[in-house]
C-alpha cells in the first residue's frame, strides 16, 4: 500500500445555523488504496464530513485536502477526482441501465465511445449486463444499489465516497455490494465508507475510526481496536421469577464477580451480564461455580471473543443504535433552527 495520503484533515469543525456543532475538530488521514470506514449513529457526524470532504458542503474551520486539493480553495478539482454514493440513490426510472450510465459518463466529460465501454465494463463488474437494456424502474433495490454504485465510477475516480451504501438492502444484495466492493478495492479504488453496521465495518475496512457525538473516539484497523478490548467477552442469562428479582439476582451477580481477579470487567447489557476475561475456556466454568455456590441460576452461557459492537461499548459506554436519530445528519441539524422537531 502506498504511503500517500489521499485524505488529510486537521480540527475539521462544522458548525450549523443555531449553533448545533456536526463535526467538533476531528483529525484524520485515509491512504491512497486502502478501504477507510467511519464508523458510528446516525446524526454522529459521518454524513456531514463526506459531505465537506466531496466540496458539497462548506466547513466552518479547519483544513481538508482531498486528491492534494483544498475543499475550499480547489472544490472543482476535488470533485473531479471523487465519486460519490449517498444515502438517497439518485435515478432516473424511466431511463434503461444503459443509457443512464452512458450519461452520467458524458457528463463527467468523457467521449460518447469512451462513456459506452466504460458502462459496459461496470455493468459487467456488477452482473447487471443481462438487465442492461431495462428500465431501472424495474430494478429491485439491490440492483437500483449497484447502478447507482457504479454510476458514480463512470469517470475513474482515485476515490470514492460511499454514504452507508447497503442500508435498507435484504441480506443476499448486502452481500452482493460487499463482495463488488471489495473488488473495487483491490484494483485500487480508495474507498471511503461511512456505516452503522458492525459487520460491515468489520468485513471491509483495513482501518476504522469510530465517531460519536461529533467526535472520533477511536482509530485502527478492526483488529487493533478489538485487541484493545482485551481477553474473550462471557454472556450470562440468569433465571428469574420476575423482575424485581432478577434485578436482585443480577446485582448480587455483578458484585461477586468484580472480586474474582481474572475478570477485567462487567456491565448489564439487555438483560444479560457481559463479563470481560483474560481466557475465557478457564473463566467460564469457575464462573459457573461461583454462581452455583451462592445460588444464582444461570440459564444460559456463552463465550465469543471481542467484537466492534464491544469497542463501541469501551469507547462510548452504549451500543449504536439506529433509531438514535434518521436521516441525513444535515437536514436533522437545521430541524431546530427551522422551528421544526427533530425526527
Amino acid at each position: 500500500m502506498s504511503n500517500h495520503e489521499i485524505v488529510q484533515v486537521k480540527n475539521l469543525v462544522k458548525v450549523y445555523p443555531g449553533g448545533t456543532r456536526a463535526v467538533s475538530g476531528i483529525d484524520f488521514t485515509v491512504i491512497q488504496g486502502e478501504f477507510f470506514g467511519f464508523l458510528g449513529p446516525n446524526g454522529a457526524g459521518k454524513t456531514t464530513t463526506i459531505k465537506i470532504l466531496s466540496a458539497l458542503l462548506k466547513k466552518t474551520s479547519g483544513e481538508a485536502v482531498v486528491a492534494g486539493y483544498h475543499v475550499d480553495r480547489d472544490p472543482r478539482e476535488v470533485r473531479r477526482r471523487i465519486g460519490f454514493a449517498m444515502q438517497e440513490v439518485g435515478l432516473d426510472d424511466l431511463a434503461t441501465g444503459w443509457d443512464f450510465l452512458v450519461l452520467q459518463g458524458l457528463l463527467y466529460g468523457l467521449s460518447r465511445r469512451e462513456a459506452r465501454r466504460r458502462a459496459a465494463e461496470l455493468l459487467d463488474l456488477v452482473e447487471l449486463a443481462p438487465v442492461a437494456k431495462r428500465k431501472i424502474g424495474t430494478y429491485s433495490g439491490g440492483m437500483r444499489r449497484r447502478i447507482d454504485l457504479v454510476a458514480a465510477l463512470m469517470h475513474s475516480p482515485a476515490l470514492l465516497f460511499l454514504d452507508e451504501p447497503t442500508t435498507g438492502l435484504d441480506p443476499q444484495s448486502r452481500l452482493a455490494i460487499w463482495e463488488h466492493l471489495e473488488q473495487l478495492n483491490e484494483q485500487g479504488v480508495t474507498i471511503f465508507l461511512t456505516t452503522q453496521m458492525m459487520e460491515e465495518a468489520d468485513r471491509l475496512c483495513q482501518r476504522i475510526a469510530i465517531i460519536d457525538q461529533s467526535r472520533i473516539v477511536a482509530e485502527g484497523s478492526p483488529q487493533e481496536l478489538k485487541a484493545k478490548v482485551g481477553g474473550d467477552m462471557i454472556r450470562i442469562t440468569i433465571a428469574s421469577t420476575d423482575e424485581r428479582a432478577g434485578k436482585a439476582l443480577m446485582d448480587k451477580a455483578e458484585a461477586l464477580v468484580k472480586e474474582l481477579s481474572y475478570v477485567s470487567g462487567v456491565s448489564s447489557r439487555d438483560g444479560n451480564l457481559i463479563i470481560g476475561v483474560k481466557d475465557g475456556s478457564s473463566g467460564a466454568p469457575d464462573l459457573m461455580r461461583v454462581f452455583h455456590d451462592n445460588k444464582i441460576p444461570v440459564t444460559h452461557l456463552s463465550v465469543a471473543s471481542p467484537s466492534l459492537d464491544d469497542v463501541f461499548l469501551k469507547y462510548t459506554g452504549r451500543k449504536i443504535r439506529s433509531e438514535e436519530a434518521s436521516g441525513d445528519e444535515a437536514g436533522q441539524m437545521l430541524r431546530p433552527w427551522l422551528g421544526l422537531k427533530r425526527r
